[in-house]
């Protein structure tokens, strides 16, 4: 596809908005001063702190932004060039921005994201008009008993949840051979950067729909790389937390040991500011009690000075491998310096690799445990209450569920037993332990502020039957299996694809990485928004 075709005009895409009149939640505008108008250009790249003061100062309401969102769904992901980032509006999206505005208006503001509009992963528990499926027809009409903890904590900051984004089914845990993106009840998630190129999973809407200029804030969940991935290949900022810093209740499983919920946002300073929103201790969820910091102020740490004196570990067993990532890197590694860090040489970090099989041993086991303990606790009309249920429910219906791709991960998770078994216990303390134990040590023997490394590589050809084929093996793993905390940021471009690249260290080290991020984000500002594209070829365009 050639460059004049994959552009499409801005007033093109305003018209496809306007004519999309079926979409759910977003109808004509009424006027008066509950409805003042912003643009979606305008919309699209504006910080929450500039949305807050605008919201403050009386230039826009929360109706506003939530036409705008919108209208931006409508004209870029609906029409336009289809990006499938959003997997479902919320229906209430219109009312919930009246009763956010008139709140102001009576002077009462919930938090600091009141009239902010987010959208959550579709695997994240709402207990509201919106389904909660993780992607799959086995859950569509099960509903949510409760809000997840962060659904809740979100609509206690007066967030406006706006809508559901498309994920890699199951959150990427269903097939060896799986496109991510890609989603039964959503169809294909696309790149915003390369039509044809893949968004990476699984909170691939997530990561979409914010670098689109969809939402300012979205939340997407990893196990291991199912944030920082997509965020590196679509141009955004991705935190994963340390695991209990930002509570599990009410989100569709996959590893107690790993999962997390974390921000995704156009700037660390956005990312920031969602996570100060999310981060919480939750009864429904023990993790949380060990966290150090139950919540609070993360812009606090956002020094664009951090990085003076910082001594940062440079896993060079990442170099050499791509020689578009080594220029990339090279550049990095120039602007640290000039920063004022002080780059520290390590070959790698011992053990990590040996966590590679232990490690999908304890997702299979805790897969199985946590999914079924899930579906136990949905109420009367859900359709499926075990493994084996899900199994046999996609084997009905195989031209939708299992068209492009299997389900051997389901398979291989069926058959574990509980996690009082011997192989279970021996994977989990081949795994963390040893994850735990290389991140620490390189730090501590170091004395290093954070890790970095390329987060993944540039963004790869999506291929519905052959499956994803990435053109690099990023380095989520080890924060990942430790379940420490992990940030991306824009670190550039690579064959004209956006590539992140990482900063992570110890449990509880958000506000140190968040602040390092921060100073390497103002020192490159290489974070540009995607070109508008035409329509994809049909093909990737499957449901």
């Amino acid at each position: 596809m050639n460059a004049a075709a994959r552009r499409w005009s801005r007033r093109e895409a305003l018209g496809a908005g306007a004519a999309a009149l079926a979409l759910p939640g977003c109808g004509a505008r009424r006027p008066g001063p509950d409805n003042r108008i912003v643009t979606r250009s305008e919309f699209a790249e504006l910080s929450v702190a500039a949305l807050r003061q605008g919201l403050q100062a009386g230039r826009w309401t929360a109706r506003a932004l939530c036409e705008a969102c919108l209208e931006a769904v409508a004209a870029v992901d609906q029409a336009g060039p289809a990006l499938r980032s959003v997997i479902e509006i919320n229906p209430d999206a219109r009312a919930e921005a009246d009763r956010l505005d008139a709140e102001r208006r009576n002077g009462r503001t919930r938090g600091p994201l009141h009239g902010i509009p987010v959208m959550l992963k579709d695997n994240i528990g709402t207990a509201d008009r919106m389904q909660t499926t993780a992607g799959s027809l086995a859950l569509v009409g099960a509903g949510a008993p409760r809000d997840s903890g962060v659904a809740a904590r979100l609509r206690a900051a007066g967030a406006l949840l706006v809508a559901k984004t498309n994920l890699s089914e199951w959150a990427n845990f269903r097939s060896r051979q799986s496109t991510s993106g890609w989603s039964a009840r959503g169809g294909l998630t696309l790149n915003p950067y390369a039509l044809d190129r893949n968004p990476c999973g699984s909170s691939s809407g997530s990561a979409v729909a914010v670098a689109a200029g969809l939402a300012p804030l979205a939340v997407g969940t990893e196990t291991n790389g199912s944030i920082v991935c997509p965020a590196s290949v679509n141009g955004v900022v991705g935190v994963k937390p340390t695991v209990g810093l930002v509570s599990r209740s009410g989100i569709v499983p996959i590893s107690h040991t790993q999962d997390t919920a974390g921000p995704m946002a156009r700037t660390v300073a956005d990312a920031a500011a969602l996570l100060g929103a999310l981060a919480g201790r939750d009864p429904l969820d023990a993790a949380t009690e060990a966290s150090p910091r139950p919540g609070g102020d993360y812009a606090r740490y956002l020094n664009p000075r951090a990085l003076r004196g910082a001594r940062i570990g440079l896993l060079r067993n990442y170099w050499g491998r791509h020689a578009g990532i080594d220029s990339l890197l090279g550049e990095a590694e120039r602007a640290l310096r000039a920063a004022g860090a002080e780059p520290i040489d390590l070959e790698n970090l011992p053990g990590i690799e040996s966590t590679n099989g232990p490690g999908f041993e304890l997702m299979l086991y805790e897969f199985k445990a946590g999914l079924e303990a899930y579906l136990a606790d949905l109420g009367p009309a859900a359709k499926v209450r075990t493994l084996e249920d899900v199994i046999r429910f996609n084997e009905k219906r195989g031209e939708r569920e299992l068209r492009y791709f299997g389900q051997d991960i389901l398979e291989a998770a069926a058959i574990k037993g509980p996690l009082s078994e011997p192989a279970y216990l021996a994977a989990l303390a081949q795994t963390t332990e040893v994850a735990r134990r290389a991140v620490d040590s390189a730090i501590e023997a170091r004395s290093l502020d954070a890790l970095f490394a390329p987060t993944t590589g540039p963004a790869w050809v999506t291929d519905l039957e052959r499956g994803d084929q990435p053109t690099f093996r990023g380095c989520s793993s080890p924060a990942a299996r430790a379940g420490y905390p992990h940030v991306t940021v824009p670190g550039g471009f690579v064959e004209g694809l956006p590539v992140g690249v990482s900063f992570f260290g110890s449990a509880w080290s958000e506000p140190k990485l968040l602040g390092l991020a921060y100073a390497f984000e103002q020192e490159t500002l290489h974070r540009r928004p995607p070109e508008p594209q035409a329509a994809p070829n049909p093909l990737l365009r499957s449901s």
